[in-house]
């Protein structure tokens, strides 16, 4: 569901797709060399695990840095699960474009990629669930699906899963401008630190809110990927490995509903039950409310259960 980004893809559509003779297909090629995506991880890791704990050992964080790690924490995880998730990649509502706009922002500054690789990998997960295409794959395992796919190159990428996401302009634009997008959330918690306490506040803020913030953002979505296909209820389907964890909801805004989700991917719901908890719905139900959304689609509706995803090359 996730893929930590360096650089944009090529923006140039290639529609040939891949039969079932040719499972390296012709999609999207990297402009940066997989080994870019293997160092950003390991830095976002390693900063985390050293730098942010050795800040605070010696210099502490304030109300302040807490304060905008949870406000980013919840802005960048709903960009993702509301703007990225079940907008762009499964149309389950429509919006006005400055509100799309702003999903999308949000979803960029979590450094997840653009909205339309993000999105074209997604589709595939849900064409290929389970099976050699499915670029998190949880048949290899938890850490591979957690995050040890992001470490290896992808043989399945197909054009086809993006075709849809490439006529849609907001979704191009981010895609375009999606490293100032990047730099302009890491940008922000600097800033706003270093205008409360100077530099070492900037840094302060920074290094919770901006590096720490992502590493936690990054691996709760890692989370829907192995731990929602490991561990948990299937009460909706058994067709793939998708399961149900209330746990995983409280950390993804709704998101760990997935046996649900991958039964009716297109509901704009995750937790379709009134109790659930799932604050990507309420903000979906509140921006109906306010008239900033619409054409939201439920379990009900003729396109739920079947969004018309695009089939997956077969392995011979």
């Amino acid at each position: 569901m996730v893929r930590v980004s360096t650089s944009s893809e090529t923006s140039r559509p290639n529609c040939s797709s891949s039969g079932p003779s040719d499972p390296i297909s012709a999609g999207p090629r990297r402009r940066y060399p997989q080994s870019a995506t293997v160092l950003l991880f390991c830095v976002i890791v390693g900063s985390t695990i050293i730098g942010v704990p050795l800040f605070g050992y010696l210099y502490g964080y304030n109300w302040l840095d807490w304060t905008m790690f949870g406000l980013l924490y919840v802005v960048t995880g709903l960009g993702i699960t509301v703007g990225y998730h079940r907008l762009i990649s499964h149309r389950s509502f429509d919006c006005p474009d400055w509100v799309k706009g702003g999903l999308l922002i949000a979803g960029g500054w979590a450094l997840q990629n653009s909205a339309l690789k993000w999105g074209a990998d997604h589709i595939r997960h849900h064409a290929a669930c389970d099976q050699e295409a499915d670029p998190y794959n949880a048949t290899r395992g938890f850490w591979y699906s957690h995050c040890g796919w992001l470490l290896v190159g992808q043989r399945y990428t197909d054009e086809k899963y993006a075709a849809r996401l490439r006529q849609d302009p907001i979704v191009m634009w981010q895609h375009r401008y999606y490293m100032p997008i990047v730099l302009s959330g890491l940008a922000l918690p600097f800033l706003v630190g270093s205008l409360h306490g100077g530099w070492r506040g900037g840094l302060s803020c920074f290094l919770l809110a901006g590096v720490g913030r992502t590493f936690a953002v990054l691996n709760s979505t890692f989370c829907i990927n192995s731990v929602c296909h490991i561990w948990g209820r299937q009460p909706h389907s058994q067709a793939n490995s998708s399961r149900d964890s209330w746990l995983v909801s409280l950390i993804t805004f709704g998101e760990g509903y997935h046996n649900y989700h991958h039964t009716y991917p297109s509901d704009y719901r995750n937790g379709p039950r009134w109790y659930n908890f799932d604050p990507s719905k309420w903000l979906i139900a509140t921006l109906s409310f306010l008239g900033l959304a619409w054409s939201l689609r439920t379990a009900g509706g003729p396109e739920a259960r079947n969004p018309g995803f695009p089939s997956a090359p077969q392995p011979q």
